[in-house]
């Protein structure tokens, strides 16, 4: 009997929506990230793009457990001399909640081009409302 391998014409896509609040940062983001890779569908190849859309909600009332609000630093660099940036965690909700979530999920898909091609079907907003009332996103419930 032959393997099934799903081929990037034929796969089926759904839109999910996830309503961050209240959750916890990281088992939001193994959900997120299962969803995009498409881990969940029995159709699943590793090397197509078998995921689906989601657009997170109330990125802004995410929450972090133990001492992480006060103590997580999220450092990039510019790459020009003395270019290294650093932002706490209060700073980076007050300032781009969205980019909390987007880094999180980031972390934990691979490291490839595949991986970024699935990226851009994430769709996070700071607040309640969104514009991707056409596609009938479905609600999706966190475990």
């Amino acid at each position: 009997m032959k393997s099934y391998m799903a081929r990037p014409g034929t796969v089926e896509r759904k839109w999910y929506v996830i309503d961050a609040e209240g959750q916890t940062l990281g088992r939001l983001a193994t959900e997120i990230a299962t969803l995009l890779r498409g881990k969940r569908k029995p159709q699943y190849t590793p090397h197509v793009d078998t995921g689906d859309f989601v657009v997170v909600v109330n990125a802004e009332k995410i929450v972090v457990t133990g001492k992480k609000a006060e103590q997580k630093v999220y450092r990039w660099h510019t790459g020009y001399p003395g270019g290294l940036k650093e932002r706490s965690y209060e700073q980076m909700l007050a300032r781009r909640p969205e980019e909390i979530i987007r880094i999180a999920v980031r972390g934990m898909m691979p490291k490839t081009r595949l991986a970024r091609q699935q990226l851009r079907k994430l769709k996070i907003y700071a607040g309640p409302e969104h514009p991707h009332a056409a596609q009938n996103p479905q609600p999706y419930e966190v475990r």
